[in-house]
Parts: C-alpha cells; structure tokens; sequence
C-alpha cells in the first residue's frame, strides 16, 4: 500500500467514526424551599419555574438562571399543587388550608381565593381555554371553578375516598381525577356526571394526565405501577413497572412520559414500547414532582431533599417533540 494510499484508508476510517456524544450539562440547582416540593410547573413560554411547598409558599424561578422571581404567600399551610393558565398570566395554586388561590403573575398578587373545599385541596388544573378550574380534594370530591370570578360550576360526587390528583381532557368537555379509594374516574366537566371509573389500580392513584391529543391517560400509584388508558373506553393500553415504591407524579410531553417516585429517582419512558429509556439524576430523598418545559428543552424535578433541579432535555430536544 502506497503511503498516499494509506492516508486515504486512514482519512475514510477516520471520517466514518461516529462523532462522540456531547456530555450533558450538569443540571442547574435551586435551594427553592426550607420544606419539602411537592409539584413544579412551567410557565406556556418556558421562562417561569413555578414550585409548590411545604412552607406555605409558591416560588416562581427564572428557568433559565434559577433566579427567584418572587416568593408568593398567603396559603395558610402547605401547598399541594400549582398550575399556569394556558396563555400563562394566571397561576392556580392548591392547599392543605382548603383554598384554591388564583395569582396575577406579572404582579403576584392574588386575584381570587375561594374556599374550594371542606378539606384539603390536593389537585388542580386549568382547562385548556382558561376558563375553568378543577380542584381536588381530600373532602372525597372533585369541582370545577370560573377562572375569572371564583364561582362553582359542579362538583363532582363518586370518589369513596380523598381524591389526590384532577386533569381535564384537552378538548375541555371532561375531566379525570384519582384517589385513595385506587381508581381513576372520568367525569363531564359542565355537569360533574361520572362518566366511568376505572380500577385497575391497586394503591392510592397520586397524578393523572392526559397527552397532547387526548388519546391516551397515564396514571400513576402507591402500587408502584403506571398504567396507560384509552379514555374513550377506559380499556387498559399497559401497565408500566420500574419504580420501587410508591410513583407519585407523571406528565406527558410529545411521545415521552415523565414520571417520579419514593425511590428517589425521575424516569423516562417510551410509553409504546413500555419501558423506561433513561433515568435522571438522583435525588437525595423521595422525588415528588418532574415537568417538562412546553418545548421540550428542559425537565425539572423536585422533591423531599428541597432542591429543584432543572436539566437539559437533550435527547427530546433533539428529536424536536
């Protein structure tokens, strides 16, 4: 072989190697709490990191730096749950003093506080026009709010135990909640007629949520599973096992699904083939809550330890969900 002959080989050889992966920045860090964080939210742009906590106070985070926003306060105990409206200018919040709080985000200040329920309010989410909110609580029931002037719309009646968790259907017209009492419910949002439970479940169901397109609903149990529904039929799509104890939230984003448990960990999974595809960086405690930035950039997690972690989502970036 002619030396000229040599470098070609060598240039192809060279050239034919695969480029190496980039390595993941390391996440970024924020001490956002003096108590546990029980759920995250990003805001419909991706700039604002919302938190609930333990202390009686929602954080609001530049997502992109870490850096506090404002702290907002008036719950008068923990704060269970929080969610953006859709054009994000309104954040819900939910809490163990049985209030369900509406917030101006650009001013953080309160805009309605409704004494939602008789017990803690553990649920909440908007729907996807804005204008409705739903609770749920530990007073066994579900409800639906209006968004601009607090008043009741139904309640929903048919849970025999609390009710931890309550995500509306993208088109709006329904609702579904989960338990204690280890099912899942479906429910029409104008009315709060039940419109079937599903029981497959063998512990308290933590989160429910629905994808993009409505097709499909995940929930998540202290029976240490996943399962994905068909919600126009309630059949069972599959059953997702890999967490050890308890998995206390799920959330969709494109093909992915999120999940995170009491085995400190933070999942993701390809839910067609039913397996998880990667792990995120550990926690130090249980891990109570992930989201996903809308789009599809970054995921945070936060839990027991008191620390939000916001991490690049290189791979779902990459692939443009």
């Amino acid at each position: 072989m002619t030396r000229i002959t040599f470098l070609a080989a060598l240039a192809l050889t060279l050239l034919a190697r695969p480029t190496p992966a980039a390595e993941p920045a390391p996440p970024l860090e924020i001490a956002a709490h003096r108590a546990d964080i029980f759920c995250l939210a990003f805001s419909p742009d991706g700039k604002l990191l919302a938190s609930a906590s333990k202390d009686g106070t929602v954080g609001l985070w530049d997502a992109a730096t870490g850096k506090e926003v404002r702290i907002l306060k008036g719950h008068g105990a923990d704060v269970l749950r929080v969610a953006f409206s859709p054009r994000g200018d309104q954040l819900a919040s939910a809490g163990a003093d049985g209030t369900l709080r509406l917030w101006d985000v650009a001013r953080g200040e309160s805009i309605h506080t409704i004494k939602a329920h008789g017990n803690w309010v553990t649920g909440v989410a908007f729907s996807p026009d804005g204008r409705w909110v739903a609770t749920a609580s530990a007073d066994k029931t579900a409800a639906v709010w209006d968004a601009a002037t607090g008043a009741n719309r139904c309640f929903c009646r048919g849970h025999t135990a609390e009710v931890w968790t309550v995500a509306f259907h993208p088109d709006g017209k329904s609702l579904a909640s989960g338990g204690k009492d280890k099912s899942v419910r479906l429910w029409d949002a104008e009315s709060g007629k039940e419109i079937q439970a599903l029981t497959d479940h063998q512990g308290d169901v933590y989160t429910v949520a629905y994808d993009d397109k409505g097709e499909t609903l995940a929930s998540c149990s202290s029976d240490a599973t996943i399962r994905l529904w068909d919600p126009a039929n309630g059949r069972l799509l599959q059953k997702l096992t890999g967490h050890k104890g308890h998995v206390y939230t799920v959330a969709f984003y494109g093909k992915e699904l999120l999940s995170a448990g009491a085995d400190k960990t933070a999942k993701v999974w390809d839910p067609e083939k039913g397996e998880a595809v990667r792990e995120l960086p550990a926690h130090k405690g249980e891990v109570y809550a992930v989201a996903c930035s809308p789009d599809g950039s970054h995921i945070a997690t936060a839990g027991k330890d008191r620390l939000v972690r916001v991490l690049a989502n290189v791979e779902s970036a990459a692939a443009g969900q």
